[in-house]
């Protein structure tokens, strides 16, 4: 009974881990300035802390970046951040509770910042938008943040946000009324376009590549809409043509990329992922634990909370897809950081079948059903569960 209680109270506050409202002793953080560093870093590059902010972020390469406008009324990139959390899998966010971290175009205006956060300082996104509402989503309080733990959000540690904080505060001062977010699964590079190909998410993913196409073109915002439930972007009409003489060399190189044999594949997490920098720096010895994430006292002061460890430790897993974009015998490994799991284990996440192929896995072990058929243990639970 106990054991259960403690198992409630736990949910609970993971149900409440990405809120960040609400903090209950008020402080002075939100105030801190831009650290000299970054100052400097700024000067370098002809930049201003007047200047707009505008904000990209990358699930799979788990980074956020800051780019700064110019006088010539284009962004420029000021600095990228490593992720210390995201949570869920790639993917935009559904229905509230699914553990998803958004993936659109959103805008982040003074009203969203949140001085007195639990977790140090936050920042909502604003979900859901204009295109999640289209879609009947659900979901509210999602944010960057600082700590390392998310329940859909964006954690970035005490430290990067509260100068990210400081740098919209800057920008907010100076004029500026709201900062466009755009949130992607990875970046829209050719090769994960062609390894991600048959993802169900696949033209969700295209459609998020046409805004930003228009801003690696233009290095201006592209004015975002929402029309027959689908994004639609505008902006500088003499930037168009180079946006689709973009995409189409962007289309000719996946096709390149697919007639050199790159597999299609689904990356499956157990829940979510962090910066490669944030995993070295939690690892234990691998010869004595197996591999798995150390969350000591001293991560805990550098880092904060660290949610789930545990669904850390593996790394996301490859699952390679036929042409019907269904899981086929795999034969790339795993990405280079994974470490081996049991078999059977996060299978199912995403609707990946729990018998799906994973490469370097031992066969399934069997048991002999009463007609004296070899059956696997999982096919014996599907049964007995239907399915």
């Amino acid at each position: 009974m106990m054991k259960r209680i403690a198992m409630a109270a736990g949910l609970v506050l993971a149900l409440a881990a990405c809120q960040g409202e609400g903090g209950s002793v008020s402080s002075t953080r939100h105030l801190a300035p831009i650290p000299p560093a970054t100052m400097a870093l700024m000067s370098t590059k002809g930049m201003s802390k007047d200047d707009p902010i505008l904000m990209r972020s990358f699930k799979k390469e788990s980074e956020i970046e800051v780019w700064k406008r110019g006088r010539d009324g284009k962004y420029a990139l000021l600095k990228t951040y490593p992720m210390c959390r995201w949570s869920g899998q790639l993917g935009p966010k559904i229905r509230e509770g699914d553990r998803q971290a958004p993936e659109g175009f959103y805008t982040v205006t003074p009203a969203a910042m949140n001085p007195n956060s639990q977790l140090y300082l936050s920042f909502n996104l604003g979900y859901p938008n204009a295109y999640d509402r289209a879609h009947g989503r659900t979901g509210s309080h999602l944010m960057v943040h600082g700590s390392c733990s998310s329940m859909g959000c964006f954690a970035m540690t005490d430290e990067a946000i509260s100068e990210v904080y400081a740098l919209a505060r800057e920008s907010f001062a100076s004029g500026q009324r709201g900062f466009q977010f755009q949130s992607y699964p990875f970046r829209m590079t050719a090769e994960n376009l062609a390894k991600h190909r048959y993802d169900p998410n696949i033209a969700f993913w295209k459609n998020l590549k046409e805004g930003s196409d228009y801003f690696e073109v233009a290095k201006q915002e592209p004015q975002v809409s929402v029309a027959n439930q689908q994004y639609a972007f505008g902006g500088d009409a003499s930037v168009m043509a180079a946006v689709a003489q973009k995409q189409r060399q962007d289309e000719q190189e996946v096709a390149g990329l697919v007639a050199k044999g790159v597999q299609p594949i689904k990356l499956v997490y157990d829940d979510g992922g962090q910066h490669q920098t944030f995993r070295q720096a939690l690892a234990g010895d691998a010869s004595g634990d197996g591999g798995s994430l150390a969350v000591d006292a001293s991560a805990r002061n550098r880092l904060g909370d660290v949610s789930r460890p545990e669904a850390l430790a593996a790394g996301p897993r490859e699952i390679i897809l036929a042409a019907n974009g269904k899981p086929r015998q795999q034969t790339s490994s795993t990405l280079a950081y994974a470490s081996q799991r049991p078999v059977g284990q996060a299978r199912a996440v995403q609707g990946i079948p729990p018998s799906a192929p994973v490469a370097g896995a031992a066969p399934e072990p069997t048991v002999q059903a009463s007609g004296g058929e070899g059956r696997s243990v999982l096919d014996r639970f599907r049964g007995l569960f239907g399915g």
